[in-house]
């Protein structure tokens, strides 16, 4: 029999992975950057908590498609070794922090700066630090869930 806590964490695992494959784009999407900034207040509103983010990294859990909400503590120098991302590190609650690699290649820059409240949908990699967050942008080929992140109720991907 499995103990109602490690069922509860691994529903909520579940229904993770299962959002993030239905956030696939329905129709091909153009990587010119008029198209890789929208508004949309719907995304934002839908992020509600950290739950999924946190359980994987109480289990140590990586490669699972989570949703987000945090303060951008940190900006970091962009990584320019081969595929380019923007670094930055968010707080998502007290004791975690994220360090995104949103990449540049493929998406806009987001015109971050500390203290912005961000929302975001992306790949999670577990680490000891608190985690990284990657795929936050379309993916140009459709094999891999759409990621997001939301500023000021613009979507950067």
């Amino acid at each position: 029999m499995i103990p109602r806590q490690v069922f509860n964490k691994s529903i909520l695992i579940l229904l993770a992975l299962a959002f993030g494959a239905c956030s696939k784009p329905s129709e091909p999407v153009s990587i010119a950057p008029s198209s890789q900034l929208e508004s949309s207040a719907k995304s934002d509103a839908a992020v509600s908590d950290n739950s999924s983010i946190e359980s994987a990294y109480q289990h140590k859990q990586s490669d699972v498609q989570v949703s987000g909400r945090g303060k951008v503590v940190k900006l970091l120098v962009d990584d320019t070794q081969g595929a380019r991302h923007q670094k930055f590190l968010v707080r998502i609650n007290p004791q975690q922090t994220l360090l995104f690699a949103h990449n540049i290649d493929l998406a806009n820059k987001i015109p971050l700066q500390v203290g912005d409240e961000i929302t975001f949908s992306g790949e999670y990699v577990y680490n000891p630090k608190g985690g990284i967050m990657h795929w936050t942008h379309l993916d140009p080929h459709g094999h891999h869930p759409s990621g997001w992140v939301m500023l000021h109720g613009n979507k950067y991907q």
